[in-house]
């Protein structure tokens, strides 16, 4: 079984989509980048569209926070993961912070279109006044780019960087 992220229902043939499992909130990301493209995939019996249950939300939300990827993921990409864990099933994706989260809990990935992630890695906060560090938390502020919080010690914004 496979998950799909949405580069692989941009990018890969029809055929290869075949069996594969996506995220019910992945039709709106698709119509928004590719309208063409989403009518051909939403046309296509053989994906099983899936709604997330909140449990298996949470439980990507922890595998996410546990590998300090949480921040840097969107609605979609934490829909995405967490069906991936619950099923139990291959992710395919080109997105390394997912891969790197599936990685670090000894699950399988697969790319689209890219080398893929070699590595785990972890990450972390550092002030940008006091670098100070801190683990990521779970109820950490997500944001794609930017702060994602203030520093305890001197109230700078704390963003996140590859723990040495």
């Amino acid at each position: 079984m496979r998950v799909l992220d949405t580069a692989a229902l941009l990018h890969w043939p029809v055929e290869q989509l075949a069996a594969g499992v996506c995220a019910v909130s992945q039709q709106e990301e698709l119509e928004r980048v590719s309208p063409q493209r989403s009518l051909l995939v939403q046309s296509l019996d053989s994906i099983e569209w899936r709604d997330v249950p909140p449990s298996w939300l949470q439980a990507g939300k922890e595998a996410a926070a546990g590998s300090g990827d949480l921040p840097r993921l969107s609605d979609v990409d934490l829909d995405v993961l967490s069906l991936a864990i619950a099923l139990d099933a291959t992710l395919v994706t080109d997105d390394y912070r997912l891969q790197n989260v599936m990685q670090s809990m000894n699950l399988q990935t697969q790319s689209v279109g890219t080398v893929g992630a070699k590595k785990v890695w972890r990450w972390e906060l550092r002030c940008t006044g006091c670098r100070a560090t801190t683990p990521v938390p779970s109820n950490v502020d997500r944001s794609k780019k930017g702060s994602v919080g203030e520093c305890d010690v001197c109230g700078s914004p704390m963003h996140i960087k590859r723990a040495r």
